[in-house]
């Protein structure tokens, strides 16, 4: 999956939102993201259907203060916005929405499989 040409950084940042636009092609990063700090997840590689195709980040962010997740991403850098810190991965939950209050946490097990 990483490979010298093209370089590209391990995607393994987490990061959430609480918007309700749908990701394109073109995503930066995920809807309305949420201040907290993307979370540096644990990637591994993972069997789905052929030996190690499966790219795998779990990772925990916390709240600072009440908020609704709506959305997660997982990410090749630690800040926001667009390239190099743009989205692998992003996911809206589609009416499976999280409430949270401050100090609650979600963590994330987010697979990107490869066919």
């Amino acid at each position: 999956m990483f490979g010298a040409t093209p370089a590209q950084a391990e995607p393994h940042y987490i990061g959430w939102g609480t918007g309700a636009t749908a990701g394109s092609a073109t995503s930066t990063d995920v809807s309305t993201a949420a201040p907290e700090a993307r979370a540096n997840g644990v990637s591994t590689q993972v069997t789905t259907s052929v030996t190690n195709d499966t790219h795998q980040v779990v990772g925990t962010i916390t709240a600072s203060a009440g908020r609704t997740i709506t959305n997660v991403g997982i990410f090749d850098a630690a800040g926001s916005g667009s390239p190099p810190s743009g989205g692998v991965l992003y996911a809206i939950f589609d009416g499976l929405s999280q409430a949270l209050n401050s100090g609650d946490s979600i963590q994330f097990t987010c697979k990107v499989q490869f066919t």
